[in-house]
This record gives C-alpha cells, sequence and structure tokens, in this order.
C-alpha cells in the first residue's frame, strides 16, 4: 500500500512520462511482447467507451439546471471556435507555402477500408443526418454531433421536470466524471501500451521518412497554440493572454496530448474551469460543444496534408484556391466529428479541389495514420485546451465589462 500510495502521490504528468518511457524502452529490446500493447487497447477502449454517455449526462444535465442571461457568453466563445479553426487553416497555408514539403509516396499503402467524403455538400449531407441519428446509436457509436443535438433537445426538456429529476442528472453527471478521471488515473499505464505498440511495430522509421512531415505539422500546431490563439484571446480582452495560455496548456493541454481524445479530456477542463472561477451553467455546455466543433487541429491536419500532396505531384496551386482550401478546411474540420475516420478522411476533399487523383489523396491518408501517434496527440492537445482557453476568454469578457479583476 505504501507503493501505491507513493505513486499516486506523484504528479500525473510525470507518472505518464515515466510510462512512455518505459514503453519506448520496451519496445525496443522486448518488441515481440504483444501482450504489453493490451494495456494502451484497454485504456483507449474505456475512455472511448465512457466519454459519449459523459458529454449526452453532462450537457443535458447542464441545461436542465442552467439559469438564464449566457446568450451573449455563448454567442462569443462560439465565434472564437470558429474563427480560431479559420485562423489555423490560413496559418498552415502560410507555413506550407514558406516550406513547401514533399515526402516520398512509393511504397505507401493507400488506406483501405474508408469512403472519404466527395464534395463539401457529402460533408455537410453526413453532418446533417448525423445530428437527427438516433440517440441511442449516437452514444454507441460515439457520434458526438448526434449526441450533442440530442443533450440539447432532452436538457431543454428537463427543465420542466421535477427538481428531483434534475438532480439525478447532475448526480449522474458527477458520477461519470469521476470514472472517467479514474480512467485518466490509469493513464501512465495505457500510454505505456501505446507507445510500445508505436515503436515495436515502427520502430523510429516515420521519423527517418517523415521527419519533416511530422515537424512541420508540430511547428504549426505550436505556433497556433502559442501564438495565434494567445493573440485573439488578447484582442478580445486587451489583457496580456499568456498566463491564462500557459496555465490551460499545462493543465489541460498535456493530459489531452497523451489521452489523445478531447471528449474524454472533458472533466479535466471542467475541473480547469471550476478551478477559474467560471460559471459552471456556462463552461458544462461550451466545453462539450467545443470538443465537437473547436478543430483548430483538425484544420491544420486537413491543409497541411493537402498542400503537401500538391507539392509532392508538382500541381500548381494557386491563391485563390488555397484561400478556398482554408475555407473548406475550416468548415469541414467543424464537422469531423461527424465523419467516421476524423480530419485525415477529409484530406481527399481538399485534394479534389486541386485535381490530385484519389489514389495519391488516400496514400497521403496512409501517411496521416503511420505519423498519426503524433500528429493526433498534437492535434488534440491544441483543440482540448483551446476550448477550455476559450471558454474562459468569454466569461473574462464579461468580468471585465462588469470592472470585476480577471484571476490570471
Amino acid at each position: 500500500m505504501k507503493i501505491i500510495s507513493k505513486w499516486n502521490s506523484i504528479s500525473l504528468i510525470v507518472r505518464i512520462l515515466i510510462g512512455l518511457a518505459i514503453g519506448a524502452v520496451l519496445g525496443l529490446i522486448v518488441p515481440k511482447a504483444a501482450w504489453i500493447s493490451i494495456l494502451g487497447d484497454l485504456f483507449v477502449g474505456a475512455l472511448k467507451g465512457i466519454a459519449p454517455v459523459l458529454v449526452f449526462v453532462l450537457v443535458a444535465a447542464s441545461l436542465a439546471n442552467a439559469r438564464g442571461g449566457h446568450a451573449g457568453k455563448f454567442r462569443l466563445v462560439i465565434a472564437l471556435y470558429l474563427i480560431s479553426t479559420f485562423s489555423a487553416a490560413i496559418l498552415a497555408v502560410l507555413a506550407n507555402n514558406f516550406f513547401r514539403l514533399t515526402v516520398p509516396l512509393g511504397g505507401v499503402a493507400a488506406a483501405e477500408g474508408y469512403t472519404p467524403p466527395e464534395s463539401m455538400s457529402e460533408v455537410i449531407g453526413n453532418l446533417l443526418r448525423n445530428v437527427v441519428s438516433n440517440p441511442i446509436s449516437s452514444i454507441a457509436e460515439a457520434n458526438y454531433i448526434g449526441i450533442l443535438f440530442w443533450a440539447v433537445v432532452i436538457g431543454l426538456a428537463l427543465k420542466m421536470t421535477l427538481p428531483a429529476t434534475k438532480n439525478f442528472f447532475n448526480d449522474l453527471a458527477e458520477v461519470l466524471s469521476k470514472v472517467v478521471r479514474w480512467i485518466i488515473q490509469a493513464a501512465p499505464f495505457g500510454i505505456m501500451g501505446l507507445v510500445f505498440n508505436a515503436v515495436s511495430s515502427s520502430g523510429m522509421a516515420i521519423f527517418k521518412t517523415y521527419g519533416q512531415l511530422v515537424a512541420l505539422l508540430v511547428g504549426i500546431m505550436l505556433v497556433a497554440a502559442f501564438v495565434i490563439v494567445p493573440l485573439i484571446v488578447g484582442i478580445v480582452l486587451r489583457h496580456n493572454p499568456y498566463p491564462l495560455v500557459l496555465h490551460c496548456v499545462k493543465t489541460s493541454g498535456i493530459t489531452a496530448f497523451f489521452t489523445r481524445s478531447s471528449a474524454a479530456n472533458i472533466p479535466v477542463n471542467m475541473e480547469l474551469c471550476k478551478n477559474l472561477g467560471l460559471d459552471k451553467d456556462m463552461y458544462s455546455v461550451s466545453i462539450p460543444l467545443g470538443s465537437t466543433i473547436n478543430m483548430n487541429g483538425a484544420a491544420i491536419t486537413i491543409t497541411t496534408l493537402t498542400l503537401v500532396a500538391a507539392f509532392t505531384t508538382g500541381t500548381i496551386v494557386s491563391l485563390p484556391l488555397m484561400i478556398i482550401l482554408s475555407i473548406i478546411a475550416a468548415l469541414s474540420a467543424c464537422g469531423a466529428s461527424g465523419v467516421a475516420g476524423g480530419s485525415l478522411l477529409l484530406v481527399p476533399l481538399g485534394c479534389s479541389l486541386f485535381g490530385i487523383p484519389a489514389d495519391i489523396a488516400m496514400q497521403m491518408v496512409g501517411i496521416g495514420f503511420i505519423i498519426g501517434v503524433i500528429q493526433d496527440s498534437m492535434e488534440t492537445a491544441l483543440n482540448s485546451s483551446a476550448d477550455a482557453i476559450f471558454t474562459a476568454t468569454a466569461e473574462f469578457y464579461e468580468w471585465k465589462k462588469e470592472g470585476r479583476e480577471l484571476p490570471l
């Protein structure tokens, strides 16, 4: 028991780093010990299993018990989500035009078993169909657009029920949040399994072959996290944004990097907002909403892989088409959670804008899956930390109008 108590007293981030290091070493030393990777499968499976139910109950319970007067803050936070996603796409266009990176496609297998959308109308159509999908199947299939829609509808209907019913949903939301926190405490072992699987199957090959692409994606996302997002916050609040940004990245972004799930990181963001003194009626809705539509990282991934495919094939890329690509990437990224395969499966949509053949586009998707252990982690960290940052920004904006002092 003393060992367990000592282990739990160590910071979660430090424990995760220990698990990461052990997983990498075991992947190099005993790559055939496949049972180690089961820890990663169990961890990811547990997060994916509980997250859809958590989002549904959190939003429904929050709306059922919400007081009025939040319309202005909700409008602002949604605007911040959309502006930051479009800004991220523009940043990716500028960075890719500066570096004009190409990648070796020979021998890269196209992603199979996936059906990417062929047009923007198909993306919107899929999105709208997913909105009204059966609520039970939406939860079972982790269709977060549908989950969010039905949670809002049922949450508003619950406002007309007895206080005991509303309290039950509140208690259930607390229970599910506690369960997720328990699962996240097991992250060091899950990360060890995930890293072991990545290292034992690919070794360090992804850094040799696709190191420049990984560096480009990571670099763009870091600039988005530490330049673009703070710039937006600074303009809105007219206040130094970095204390807030760094606090949210440290508390939320690092955890999201390792869990690789914005939805599973919701309890972390909720606790962060609570500690900042934000209004629960606000953040208990805006945080789950952000995990669905705030997709800065997805917009960067779609734009970057599309332009890398264009430069690799020697396709002429004009400025008007780049602007259109930014718009398409931003809009489709917001619907990424409603499309099977997420942001990577929207790359062929961007490629079609430049007339890049479908087989080349699917090869780029294949490369995306190869580097996904890094790309998806960075994407999730950027998206999830920004959820908390923009929620706090919307609240702080109201505080400034009231003459209240900001905590950061």
